[in-house]
């Protein structure tokens, strides 16, 4: 599994990276630009991220605008997002709108900060990236 983890506090990016480093290859972007640069890198190089982990609060281009066009760049290339890239959000915003927000936007999962190890894994699991063993 390659993994793209967007995310500019670097205790968060720590946490996240050595929970899914065991699942495979973890690249890093510290803010939302990054992360559709990168994303989009990847497509181009023919080595797609499998998932990608996404802060909302980042500076420079936020979670959800970063979200919205990472799945207008797949749409662009006639990929639905159920064929994409599976974007979890992990933030610490877990109020009704941005959640509303995420999934209007075609994210996979939403977990609310702090990440748990144990749910981090099991939205893997059920997005059918990793075996069940993991």
């Amino acid at each position: 599994m390659k993994t793209l983890i967007a995310e500019d506090d670097f205790t968060s990016r720590l946490l996240l990276q050595a929970i899914l480093s065991p699942c495979g290859e973890c690249h890093i972007a510290v803010n939302g630009r990054e992360a559709v640069d990168a994303f989009t890198r990847s497509r181009n190089d023919g080595a797609p991220y499998d998932l990608i982990c996404l802060d909302i609060m980042m500076p420079e281009m936020d979670g959800q605008a970063a979200l919205k066009e990472i799945r207008s760049i797949e749409e662009a290339d006639g990929i639905l997002s159920s064929s994409g890239v599976k974007i979890i959000m992990t933030t610490a915003l877990g109020d009704p709108k941005n959640v509303i927000d995420s999934f209007m936007e075609l994210c996979d999962a939403y977990i609310i900060k702090p990440v748990e190890k144990a749910k981090l894994l099991d939205a893997v699991k059920t997005l059918g990236l990793i075996q069940a063993d993991k």
